[in-house]
């Protein structure tokens, strides 16, 4: 810390060039219509397209992993950490799998139509101009999957004949290409991008644990996308996008490997009828199919069994939304919308590993559709203040839900559960109220109502993975959160400042609940050695969450400024009649305290540099609290320098003072770990 402190007193001492001017940000994510991020009443964390333009993590999520409110389900990003343990987590409200935030790339939204997870490689860095946060809101607007709150990407629009092509090459054997190029095309302009990225990985079991039977984690992808954005008719434009991905991962262990093959289409059609009404409609499709691989290692680490082949997991989304928004004379504005989408998905697997083959086969899976009409008025008060008010209604079913059972060497049936079709209607309020009191202090609060459907992965999908055994359960009930916040922000010249208190009570959460451990045989799980556990997903009955969150900017001077963020909150299982021994314990994988320090400096117009430091205090990686996870620090930094005026090369390094990050913890004793640290370089050309 004495060298960064040096550091910065320089730094500061040596700028004293006049303050910049800057326009106020603007929101959409909150409220699905272009709102003052002054005038929005729930917390909104803007990340600027500065953070994604070669930053020291080469994925999407390791750049929001700079924000204290934004967390994976798991400590390591998506270079290394499993797809299905890709869940967001915003203040500590979600931390699953499954995701409780819905997460778009301009308006569309990213989450896995099977499991509620996030693709993070679908999005290159380099192609994003910014993205919006919003923790604690968004349920009025986007109903289901938009409990705990709204992540929203945004591409960047590249004219006409310009592109780039871009080089990164890391530790560990990893290296990154990416080209893209925009060509006039009609009334509007086509963008193309090509990325391909293959890392030999790092060892994902930690150095007093690891056996013959661990190998790197390595992976591979490729990404083709067009883009096409142009006028249509007078008053309109068009967006249609087209992404193929293909992806394949080594997660640890020789058997243990997935892939992912996906193909997304969407169409947005926006315009406006006068100047006072706005309006655009959406459409996409998504198809997808993955594969992955399960086994469970023995005590010694020297060999692995085969536990699962899921062979085939196809899984798909269809979805049309429509917004229109009519100001008037008052200064307030009216936001109507609906929107429907359809999933599907089935998980085929072998399973019953014996005498070097798999026994058994099963089929799980299923169908949800929600269909849902929303409103929100935003209304000036009296002078400095504003309030906001929405209500959404949403009818949901899942249906189609089964699970077949049958032995491959005879083809007979063991199991055919046929589970009844439900449906459900839930109504999402919200209400918000936005003082600007003057003198450059604005105080602000909200409070929602929202919920969560269960994921086709949840009800349907039994899996082990390792030494733990989880089963499905069909029955799950539909989750709901009453999410509330108050805080207040001064700014003052360059500096600004933020404290925000919220609460939550999740009522019925999801959980993986550990019903059994081994040494024994137990009803459900059969015989379990020393070290498995059996889990069942069980609805809780509720937890409760609060806390702060803290903000600070200061922005010295043109080239030269500081963030810093905190989060601190505490989490309780207040009633759990499934499991009541659960009662008075932390959530999993949320920590209490979550820091984030942050260093942009540009001491020449050639040469720039950013810091990032995030420390995170210990967490436990069950829901009994026996196994936990030390804290943490870790600091990356990228160094940029422009050759020329279209060409610069960088160079990065995360984790920079390799630190030890562990990222799970089983009941043998066995940790997994973050990749130490990890330095690259790399040249990106402009044209």
């Amino acid at each position: 810390m004495r060298p960064l402190l040096a550091f910065l007193s320089l730094a500061l001492l040596a700028e004293a060039s006049a303050q910049v001017q800057t326009l106020e940000p603007v929101s959409v994510s909150a409220t699905r219509s272009p709102e003052p991020v002054s005038e929005v009443p729930f917390g909104v964390g803007i990340v600027p397209a500065e953070a994604f333009d070669l930053p020291a993590s080469p994925t999407v999520d390791g750049v929001l992993g700079g924000e204290a409110d934004f967390s994976l389900f798991r400590r390591n990003d998506s270079m290394t950490a499993n797809p299905t343990s890709q869940g967001v987590s915003l203040r500590g409200l979600g931390p699953s799998g499954a995701s409780r935030s819905l997460v778009l790339l301009d308006g569309v939204p990213l989450n896995d139509p099977f499991g509620g997870w996030v693709p993070w490689s679908l999005v290159p860095v380099d192609s994003l101009s910014g993205a919006e946060i919003v923790p604690g809101g968004g349920a009025a607007a986007w109903g289901n999957a938009a409990l705990a709150g709204v992540i929203e990407l945004f591409s960047k629009e590249p004219a006409p004949g310009s592109g780039a092509v871009l080089g990164r090459f890391e530790d560990f054997g990893t290296a990154l290409v990416d080209f893209s190029q925009a060509f006039s095309a009609g009334p509007g302009t086509l963008e193309v991008r090509g990325e391909s990225l293959s890392s030999g990985g790092t060892l994902l079991v930690a150095p007093q644990n690891r056996g013959s039977v661990d190998v790197d984690a390595a992976s591979r992808h490729n990404l083709a996308s067009a883009r096409w954005r142009g006028r249509v008719g007078r008053g309109a434009g068009l967006v249609v996008t087209l992404r193929d991905y293909d992806e394949w991962r080594d997660n640890g262990t020789p058997y243990q490997q997935n892939r992912l093959r996906l193909l997304l289409m969407s169409a947005v059609l926006s315009g406006s009828a006068s100047p006072e009404w706005t309006w655009s409609a959406t459409a996409y499709a998504q198809s997808q199919g993955s594969s992955q691989t399960f086994s469970s290692v023995n005590a010694a680490r020297s060999a692995e069994t085969p536990a699962s082949d899921q062979f085939a997991v196809p899984a798909s989304a269809v979805g049309l939304a429509w917004t229109s928004t009519l100001s008037d004379r008052s200064g307030g504005s009216t936001t109507l919308g609906a929107d429907v989408r359809d999933v599907g998905g089935e998980t085929r697997e072998d399973y019953l590993y014996s005498s070097g083959a798999y026994e058994d086969r099963r089929y799980a899976g299923g169908r949800q559709s929600f269909e849902g009409l929303f409103a929100e008025r935003s209304q000036p008060l009296w002078k400095g203040a504003h309030a906001t008010l929405g209500a959404r209604l949403d009818r949901w079913e899942d249906s189609d839900g089964h699970m077949r059972e049958s032995s491959i060497a005879t083809d007979s049936l063991i199991l055919d559960s046929l589970y009844p079709n439900r449906t459900g209607t839930e109504l999402s309020p919200s209400a918000g109220l936005v003082w600007d009191a003057g003198g450059g202090l604005r105080f602000h609060a909200a409070a929602q109502h929202a919920f969560r459907q269960p994921t086709l992965n949840e009800l349907y999908r039994p899996f082990r993975q390792g030494n733990t055994t989880t089963l499905a359960n069909a029955g799950l009930s539909t989750e709901h959160a009453d999410t509330g916040e108050a805080g207040a922000t001064w700014s003052c010249g360059a500096s600004t400042l933020s404290l925000t208190g919220f609460a939550a009570r999740l009522d019925d959460p999801v959980a993986n609940v550990t019903l059994a451990q081994g040494p024994g045989t137990f009803p459900l799980f059969g015989s379990l050695p020393a070290g498995s556990t059996g889990q069942e997903r069980l609805n809780l009955g509720r937890v409760d969450i609060h806390g702060f969150q803290l903000g600070a900017k200061w922005e010295a001077s043109r080239t030269l400024s500081l963030e810093v963020s905190a989060v601190g909150e505490s989490t309780a299982v207040e009633a759990a009649p499934v499991e009541p021994d659960l009662v008075g314990k932390a959530l999993p994988e949320v920590p209490r305290w979550n820091s984030s320090l942050g260093l942009a400096w540009r001491p020449t117009a050639s040469l720039s540099l950013s810091l990032r430091a995030r420390w995170s205090s210990s967490e436990f990686d069950d829901d009994l609290n026996q196994l936990p996870l030390a804290s943490y620090c870790s600091v990356d930094a990228s160094l940029r320098y422009a050759l020329a005026k279209h060409a610069e090369v960088f160079a990065t390094v995360e984790n920079a003072g390799d630190s030890r990050i562990e990222t799970a913890h089983s009941s043998l004793g066995v940790y997994n770990l973050a990749p130490p640290r990890t330095a690259g370089v790399g040249a990106r050309v402009s044209w």
